[in-house]
């Protein structure tokens, strides 16, 4: 079980591009995707800023080669899109030629099809697969079938922001344990009525760029996105001399259960993630080079998890940073791009930038990087906490 599992392929769409490739350009360029609301026809449109991806459903469907009329929700689309191209950028010929598994993590599900459609079914029962397509393997299913998965394990995973990040530690774990050779692991979620609506009511949404780790921030600005890895086993990746692009070298997760939405105020969960990742890694605090932080500029998060951090490294923190100012917070797809964004850096040997950030602190002294680093990197750790207390650490290592 110690052994660590190699990534191969990676995919991703966001606010700030639609392949690694793009994302990494905006982040080094500093090119944020955050901006006012224009596909969504809600009373808060003009209140608050979101990470939108550009491309409309039709558009998507385009891409992907779909019928217009077919029942997919947006978060199937985004899926489906970051999906494919972590697939071919695996150099996977056949998905089937082996044990080849989907673990998926999505909140949102087919809410914004549901929601649209919800009255009209009443009239009219031909929206009936948009309807049938709220629950969130639905989402989950419609990749799976894209990519042409047969005969083997998909499953969707929805611990709220922590989604994608605990299907890449289950992914991670089905491959050490034996039980699949291949598995496709990432989230996906679209921007839709009923999460700005739910988030508007917690008073955590700004109404302007949001700020990880800065005394003044406001709350968070919501995202949509979607993005996958490819993990393969060892055996997989001697047998057809594979390229690797970074290990899954450790990982966490937690759940401290201190309040339905709010994290530990001091970072209990946080804490006991990130032990346990270095634990399973079989590396020591030391050893991490740089930290993607869950930074949601929230008041409660930015607190909790700075208090954590200080609890695991002391007065040596590792240089670290938030990504979420770039694309917003993207909720079940969060640790699939940060895990994206982990690799990017380990491959690029830099640091993102934390954008928008001023002021300190009053707390505590932590400061993250506010600009692109260079440094050469062996290790990242990833961060993702979502609602209910559910923690989770990832470690990403160049090395296996």
């Amino acid at each position: 079980m110690g052994k660590s599992v190699a990534i191969t392929g990676m995919g991703v769409l966001s606010a700030i591009g639609n392949t690694p490739e793009d994302n990494h350009a905006s982040l080094i360029s500093e090119k944020a995707g955050i901006s006012r609301i224009t596909k969504i026809d809600t009373i808060h449109k003009n209140e608050i800023m979101v990470g939108e991806i550009k491309a409309t459903n039709a558009e998507l469907k385009q891409q992907l080669g779909l019928s217009l009329d077919l029942p997919f929700s947006r978060t199937a689309l985004l899926g489906a899109v970051a999906a494919a191209q972590a697939i071919k950028s695996a150099h996977v010929q056949d998905i089937n030629d082996c044990r080849t598994g989907l673990i998926s993590g999505t909140t949102v599900g087919g809410m914004d099809k549901s929601e649209q459609y919800y009255y009209d079914y009443f009239q009219n029962d031909r929206h009936w697969g948009h309807i049938n397509g709220l629950h969130a393997g639905d989402s989950t299913q419609k990749i799976a079938a894209y990519l042409g998965l047969e005969e083997s394990l998909v499953t969707t995973i929805s611990t709220a922001c922590s989604s994608a990040a605990n299907a890449i530690m289950l992914g991670t774990r089905m491959i050490k344990s034996g039980l699949l050779d291949r598995v496709i692991v990432g989230g996906s979620d679209c921007l839709c009525k009923f999460t700005i609506n739910g988030f508007k009511t917690l008073m955590i949404l700004s109404d302007t760029h949001n700020t990880p780790f800065d005394e003044n921030r406001k709350g968070l600005n919501l995202g949509e996105a979607a993005a996958y890895l490819v993990l393969e086993s060892e055996e997989i990746v001697k047998r057809r001399n594979k390229d690797v692009l970074a290990y899954v070298k450790g990982y966490g997760n937690a759940n401290d259960a201190f309040h339905q939405t709010a994290s530990s105020d001091d970072g209990d969960g946080a804490v006991l993630a990130m032990e346990k990742a270095l634990k399973v890694a079989g590396l020591n605090k030391n050893d991490i080079d740089y930290i993607n932080a869950h930074g949601t500029a929230t008041p409660n998060n930015d607190l909790s998890e700075g208090r954590a951090l200080l609890r695991i490294f002391g007065k040596n923190v590792p240089v670290f940073s938030s990504t979420k100012a770039f694309t917003g917070h993207t909720l079940a797809a969060a640790g699939g791009i940060e895990a994206v964004y982990s690799v990017l850096a380990l491959q690029h040997n830099v640091i993102y930038p934390n954008l928008n950030f001023e002021t300190p602190m009053k707390e505590f002294d932590l400061i993250p990087q506010t600009q692109l680093k260079e440094k050469k990197l062996r290790t990242v750790l990833s961060n993702s906490f979502g609602f209910g207390g559910n923690c989770s650490t990832l470690i990403f290592s160049k090395e296996a």
